[in-house]
């Protein structure tokens, strides 16, 4: 018995039982941080000006927050992914579970924080302080 032809491995047929999703999943991840980022340079690059009010003015409407959040959920789900694929291929004892959940608790917990302050600005700027 081989392993099984090339593309049987590639389909998520070999040894592993994953295939190329993984690898596509972080492509694509990459693809769309590069995308955001640039949103996100651009949009900041076009402020008239950098104190509190327009940032938080700016943040305020949808068409920046909505895109912020997105950023932010695609950043962290390549973080996880890519940290995933070090922890795996370079831990090998009992350990690695640990630092799996460690990782995993870890990027749900920043995640969130960051999403919930975009949501906090967005729904409170131009609220008295």
């Amino acid at each position: 018995m081989g392993n099984g032809t090339e593309i049987g491995r590639v389909r998520g047929l070999g040894s592993a039982h994953q295939g190329a999703e993984g690898w596509w999943h972080h492509k694509i991840s990459a693809g769309s941080n590069l995308a955001l980022v640039l949103w996100f340079i651009l949009s900041i690059a076009l402020l008239p000006g950098y104190d509190y009010a327009t940032i938080t003015a700016w943040l305020a409407q949808p068409a920046a927050a909505v895109p912020l959040i997105l950023l932010v959920f695609s950043v962290f789900y390549h973080f996880h992914h890519g940290l995933t694929v070090v922890i795996e291929d370079y831990q090998h004892d009992h350990t690695r579970f640990v630092l799996l959940l460690l990782l995993k608790y870890f990027t749900i917990a920043t995640a969130t924080l960051a999403i919930f302050s975009i949501l906090k600005v967005a729904f409170t700027a131009g609220a008295a302080l």
